[in-house]
């Protein structure tokens, strides 16, 4: 098995992992307890984390990580992917119960991840998707949460539904996947964006437009760790100590210090999560 890289040259200014699945093995590294993976952000100056869930025992997880921790907190969902799954069992109306309970935690800012993805479900998933799509968006409106949104292969039918349900307050495009043109469109109704490692993958130029027509209040970073690894190290496993190479490169793209990004990035997260919490030191 493989090690862990070395970790980049600490950031400046604090910022947030508003994105991150602590509780997901990597692939080809060691999995770090909570405790390290705090640590080794905390020490590149990642000094907070949204945990998130993606089905009812991740999300279960999240809340009791975010009790336990006071500079991590938690977002619950069922993945759009979970979505079909549960509805084909006949589970889909009580997952989404308990996910509405656990969303009312005061550890809990955020529901999701969930939104729709047309890439790993086909026609016959769809119907579930969207019926718990919509649920979560009234989930997070209904308790003043953040609403945080996967996107894959689906953008027309995301904004349909967000049009037709009414955008929450604070919605983040987790991991976004668009063009500028869709950038526009999701600014247009008040969405943040949340960049990943994919922003510095060699054939990801739409994800650079899209990040230079994105204002500087609306911008924010994340590792969907374990998933999604910037550059050098595509391709292999992420953790949220890992940020500074993307902040580093986001900040090259939109023609700032890598200082003013992290400033930033770090006060659009508390306006999109509801305000600031504990950070790690």
């Amino acid at each position: 098995m493989s090690s862990w890289p070395i970790a980049p040259e600490r950031l400046p200014a604090p910022v947030v992992d508003n994105h991150c699945h602590l509780d997901m093995p990597p692939r080809d590294v060691p999995m770090l307890s909570v405790d390290e993976a705090l640590d080794r952000a905390a020490a590149v100056n990642v000094t907070r984390i949204v945990q998130v869930g993606c089905d009812l025992e991740g999300s279960r997880w999240a809340v009791q990580t975010a009790e336990a921790y006071d500079s991590v907190v938690a977002a619950v969902a069922l993945h759009p992917n979970e979505a079909p799954r549960l509805a084909e069992h006949g589970e889909l109306d009580a997952a989404l119960a308990e996910i509405d309970a656990l969303a009312q935690s005061p550890h809990v800012r955020a529901v999701g991840e969930t939104g729709l993805d047309y890439f790993r479900t086909g026609e016959e998933g769809r119907e579930a998707q969207h019926a718990s799509f919509r649920e979560h968006v009234r989930m997070a409106k209904r308790h003043d949460r953040t609403l945080v949104i996967h996107d894959r292969d689906a953008h027309d039918d995301v904004l349909a539904v967000l049009d037709d349900e009414g955008t929450p307050a604070r919605t983040v495009m987790h991991c976004f996947s668009g063009d500028a043109h869709f950038a526009r469109e999701c600014l247009d109704r008040g969405a943040y964006l949340s960049f990943a490692g994919t922003v510095t993958f060699k054939n990801a130029e739409n994800l650079r437009e899209a990040l230079r027509v994105t204002p500087a209040d609306r911008i924010l970073v994340e590792t969907d760790a374990p998933f999604l690894t910037p550059v050098p190290h595509r391709g292999k496993s992420n953790s949220s100590f890992l940020i500074p190479l993307t902040v580093r490169f986001m900040a090259a793209i939109a023609g700032k210090s890598v200082e003013e990004m992290c400033h930033d990035i770090d006060t659009n997260t508390n306006s999109a999560f509801g305000g600031p919490w504990a950070q790690r030191i």
